[in-house]
């Protein structure tokens, strides 16, 4: 490429070697920001024009000519160029071809410094909000799910091995929890993207008499970054996303692990859909989980694009260094990574049909209640320590002759304490068990339906 055609290239006698310039482009990913920097050009004209350094027509040609640019990239009336260096430099070319003079203002008081931290953060304050809408979703269909559901019993597992019996409606809004945790961290990490860098130049501001304010309130960011070296080298931001995707897709992983393990033989507690399962190409018996395996694939994916860009970030010296360029990739891919997740997951979860007797069935094994009888000798003036000792000796003697602890007969119960009474029968059933657990945050359906009932009105209030 000629010197000439570079915007930087005053100071360059050599043309850049080809390959370098293969090597540096970025056009082939920040592409995708041509929208936001477009946004942000507009809100910078209109901030000139105010200050006088633009002419009310120049102004008026470059909204123009930006407008028609974005107007036509969404048609696909007009691509970018393998031959672009960047999305700034793509936009500001084809403006100055488009227009003459006045598009070679549009750059006076900034930096692509400032100017890509002001396209990221448009970027992602419009995307977490895309996220945002897909855990909101998410979190219905859980609750939703929930009131289907709320008598169905299946197992509690601690070592992936039954432990107590509990509602599966209390299972489900245990990932509505996780949700709405990673919800307040997507809406607290949006605070922190929302603060607006441009004016910050390369590094160190601009003697141009620019109005960063102005600026600010066009673009709809109630902050502006406060220090010049921090706003272009700052990328907290973008690793708080990554950190909050990785969280999220976390929790959709758990949850898919279970729903894997669910749908095998030897458990048999769900079907899951034809349409979110495959087959295989010499097994004609099989049914896979294919959707929640690669969710749970992805996962480690989004782990990945956190921990490159904590490793790109750790030895960078002030300011900016180019090896933020390699900030947006990870960024990207997050964001496809986890909105297409959560989509998929919504809608595979609405087409898993829950096998409630073979729950109840392997709910009621494993001697589940164990704990319910030594709480049943608590209640009786048995001191806790010496009742799960006693409880545990019932199980080794079930596990000897063979019974379990509904066959056992009163004498049996009496043989190990005096105070069993017949009551303890109805005390070890699986229903009596999960409607024990009376508490606020307990399995009873009591409790379950009251945290249903906060839902609701939590959802109403947000819908107002």
């Amino acid at each position: 490429m000629a010197r000439k055609e570079k915007p930087w290239g005053g100071r360059f006698k050599g043309g850049t070697d080809r390959e370098v310039e293969a090597f540096t482009a970025s056009i082939a990913f920040d592409r995708r920001l041509y929208r936001h920097d477009i946004e942000g050009s507009i809100a910078h004209a209109r901030m000139l024009a105010r200050q006088g350094i633009l002419t009310a027509r120049e102004e008026k040609a470059v909204v123009a000519g930006l407008k028609g640019i974005r107007k036509d990239f969404d048609r696909g009336a007009l691509t970018f160029a393998d031959a672009d260096e960047d999305v700034h430099m793509a936009v500001e070319k084809e403006l100055i071809r488009r227009i003459g003079d006045a598009g070679a203002k549009l750059h006076t008081g900034r930096s692509r410094n400032d100017q890509v931290a002001l396209d990221l953060r448009l970027y992602l304050r419009e995307e977490i909000g895309h996220i945002l809408e897909g855990i909101g979703g998410l979190k219905e269909a859980l609750a939703d799910l929930a009131g289907r559901e709320i008598d169905t019993v299946l197992p509690g597992y601690t070592h992936l091995q039954r432990a107590q019996p509990i509602l599966l409606s209390h299972y489900l809004l245990a990932y509505r929890e996780m949700l709405d945790r990673d919800e307040s961290r997507f809406r607290e990490c949006r605070v922190r993207v929302n603060v607006m860098p441009l004016g910050a130049g390369a590094l160190a501001g601009t003697g141009i008499p620019i109005d960063r304010r102005v600026t600010a309130e066009l673009l709809g960011f109630p902050e502006m970054t406060r220090n010049s070296l921090d706003a272009v080298s700052d990328r907290d931001f973008a690793a708080e996303f990554l950190f909050d995707c990785a969280l999220l897709m976390m929790h959709l992983s758990r949850f898919c692990e279970d729903l894997i393990l669910w749908s095998t033989e030897e458990f048999r507690f769900i079907e899951i859909s034809d349409a979110f399962t495959t087959g295989s190409s010499l097994m004609p018996q099989k049914k896979n989980p294919d959707v929640a395996e690669l969710v749970r694939g992805k996962t480690g994916r989004i782990y990945g694009h956190l921990v490159a860009l904590l490793t790109v970030l750790k030895g960078l010296p002030m300011t900016y260094n180019r090896d933020l360029q390699e900030d947006k990739e990870p960024v990207f891919d997050a964001v496809d990574t986890v909105r297409a997740s959560l989509s998929i997951f919504t809608r595979m979860l609405g087409q898993v049909t829950f096998l409630r007797d073979r729950m109840e069935e392997a709910a009621a094994g494993g001697f589940s209640t164990a704990t319910d009888v030594a709480e049943y000798l608590v209640k009786a003036g048995v001191p806790f320590r010496e009742a799960h000792g006693i409880a545990g000796r019932i199980v080794a003697f079930c596990l000897e002759q063979g019974k379990t602890l509904e066959a056992l007969t009163l004498e049996e119960y009496r043989a190990f304490h005096k105070d069993f009474r017949e009551d303890i029968h109805e005390a070890v059933t699986v229903r009596r068990s999960v409607g024990a657990r009376d508490i606020p945050g307990g399995t009873s359906g009591k409790a379950v339906r009251q945290r249903l009932r906060e839902i609701g009105r939590r959802r109403a209030r947000t819908k107002r």
